[in-house]
């Protein structure tokens, strides 16, 4: 899932955690969760798997600690990323301690991960985890990096096992937006791995510039951008999407909360709170939850990847604001349609609709793959929606780019053929 918190799913899988502020005596535990042993290092597949940062991460730790996350004196704030990103997750947390506020860093790993579901007893699926309410209850900001490398980790995973899992830490997720919680997140499904650089038809060099750039763009400009598209979709009513494959989906939004992912979590977003004191990087995203039971017509995704399946052609078929009807061919497809058919209530509504407004995102022109971000993508998608809005709490989400659509709001074009109008 890629909007909905993240958090839950890395706790689950049992992250190690090590208090960064105060500093523990020499040589003992920081605290109940931590070994003194050195932290483990990258194997070279994870060296391969994603490309070192080119760009200054002193300089980027600073900017999201002071800028993105506006951390302050007092503040509690949980680190989270993989072993991959080991010097940024401890720039960030200097950078924390510098502020006056107090840091924890949670790093986990592929390996830690697949051991949490392989190794770990059935009967222990419907547990909450217990750490994670307890944080829940104790941060009020989360900085997190994407930390999954490989691709279809989960694969073999029993769809019901990763259900009851997914819905046993619902809870948790719920607490962090009820405790308005602000949030920083680093990879918006872009982040830069080998198998993801040639789903995108891009070189690794290339992915890698082209994410950093996104996650270096001028906040301050994207702010500016996002009310400039925020203002002309809360003043509008029905949006039309089309796609050649096949797209034709209506859906309205008036009188629907609509928010920015601009980079910056600014004192009106506190003020908002809830869904307004989330941020993805890269930024530039304008959404909202549609009218509920306003979407009518087909979605068509021309090409996903499941678990590192190929899925061709999922065709959803929308009624009334929900999913009456799935197909799909390709590999991918019966394992998408088995996770599906094992989550539980809201999974089949038409959840969020959402603009990409980054001009300095850019894909391939012959990809034939979406992302969030780029200036002038389109994506929807069902099942939660609390991230953008809404009041759908389901676990399962599942996510539908469509690059190339032509969207009109009510009768004036906002995107053509994949270019933002507004």
């Amino acid at each position: 899932m890629k909007k909905t918190l993240a958090l839950v799913s890395l706790l689950a899988a049992g992250l190690a955690l090590a208090a960064c502020a105060p500093a523990p005596p020499a040589n003992t535990a920081a605290n109940a969760n931590t070994s003194a042993t050195p932290a483990p290092t990258a194997t070279a597949a994870t060296e391969t798997a994603a490309k070192k940062a080119p760009t200054d991460l002193e300089q980027l730790a600073q900017r999201l600690v002071t800028q993105s996350a506006g951390v302050k004196e007092g503040d509690v704030v949980l680190v989270t990323g993989g072993t991959q990103d080991q010097e940024l997750l401890e720039d960030i947390a200097v950078n924390v301690r510098k502020a006056g506020a107090f840091p924890l860093v949670s790093i986990g790993s592929d390996r830690m991960a697949k051991r949490m579901y392989a190794d770990v007893p059935e009967k222990y699926d419907a547990q909450m985890d217990q750490w994670g309410m307890k944080l829940a209850d104790a941060v009020n900001i989360t900085i997190g990096i994407d930390s999954g490398l490989a691709e279809g980790l989960f694969a073999d995973a029993d769809p019901k096992r990763l259900a009851a899992r997914a819905k046993a830490n619902a809870p948790i997720g719920d607490e962090f937006i009820k405790r308005n919680v602000r949030q920083v997140s680093i990879g918006n499904g872009f982040y830069p791995t080998d198998w993801r650089a040639k789903r995108y038809g891009m070189s690794l060099d290339d992915l890698t510039k082209t994410f950093w750039d996104g996650v270096n763009t001028d906040y301050a400009t994207v702010q500016t951008r996002g009310e400039q598209v925020k203002g002309a979709l809360a003043a509008g009513n029905e949006l039309h999407i089309t796609n050649p494959n096949g797209t034709d989906l209506k859906l309205k939004v008036q009188g629907r909360p609509v928010l920015v992912s601009d980079g910056i979590i600014s004192p009106e977003d506190v003020q908002k709170g809830g869904a307004a004191v989330s941020v993805y990087l890269p930024a530039g995203e304008v959404f909202c939850a549609p009218v509920a039971g306003s979407a009518e017509g087909k979605v068509v995704h021309t090409l996903d990847y499941y678990n590192g399946k190929e899925v061709d052609n999922l065709t959803l078929t929308i009624a009334g604001g929900k999913v009456t009807a799935m197909t799909g061919t390709g590999p991918g497809f019966d394992q998408l349609k088995a996770d599906y058919d094992a989550a539980g209530e809201g999974k089949d509504v038409l959840s969020f609709v959402d603009l990409g407004i980054n001009p300095n995102v850019k894909l391939p022109a012959s990809s034939k793959l979406g992302n969030w971000v780029p200036a002038g993508s389109i994506t929807v998608g069902v099942g939660n929606n609390q991230w953008a809005g809404g009041d759908d709490k389901s676990p399962y989400e599942y996510v539908i780019f469509l690059p190339g659509s032509t969207v009109t709001l009510d009768d004036k074009t906002i995107i053509e053929s994949g270019q933002l109008k507004i």
